[in-house]
């Protein structure tokens, strides 16, 4: 059977150099706080404040609230972040789809205009040579201003809306 037996060093047996302690230096912290009258907690910063409360706290509790306020800022940064990529995918998207729809649009609105100014002409062109077709029933030599109106688009009253060419 095998006997274990503890040799001790002779260098852990002499005392450490250095200052030795005494107990007649020991006093309650309790009383130099309330002997000291020079402190003002006025002076005191939060930061100091928040300090002193690292003490109040257990070491597991403070590990704990550091682990859930590491893994929101993490999930935050995630969020945010992906919010960020998702918002230059549909502006990109939205820029390179829509600006040339936005551009046919136009350009199809212009040709509108131009037909529409076409049939106009033309139909402005009938009216003007249109001899004696419907100023003959009247007697007079041509049409007169409402059925030059009614002719152009406007109103039944003889009146002519003003409309702008392109």
């Amino acid at each position: 059977m095998v006997q274990l037996v503890e040799v001790e060093d002779e260098h852990f047996q002499q005392p450490q150099p250095g200052p030795e302690e005494d107990d007649e230096d020991f006093t309650d912290t309790d009383s130099e706080i309330s002997i000291d009258s020079h402190y003002d907690p006025s002076s005191e910063t939060l930061a100091e404040r928040l300090a002193a409360l690292r003490d109040m706290v257990p070491a597991t509790t403070r590990g704990w609230i550091s682990h859930k306020c590491a893994r929101t800022a993490d999930a935050v940064r995630t969020a945010l972040s992906l919010a960020g990529r998702a918002a230059w995918a549909v502006s990109v998207s939205a820029l390179l789809v829509g600006v040339p729809f936005a551009l046919a649009h136009g350009e199809d609105q212009n040709f509108a205009a131009m037909e529409q100014e076409q049939r106009m002409r033309e139909l402005g062109g009938e009216v003007l040579t249109a001899g004696g077709g419907a100023g003959s029933k009247q007697g007079g030599g041509g049409m007169t201003a409402e059925e030059i109106g009614r002719a152009l688009g406007g109103t039944a009253g003889g009146r002519a809306e003003a409309r702008a060419a392109l």
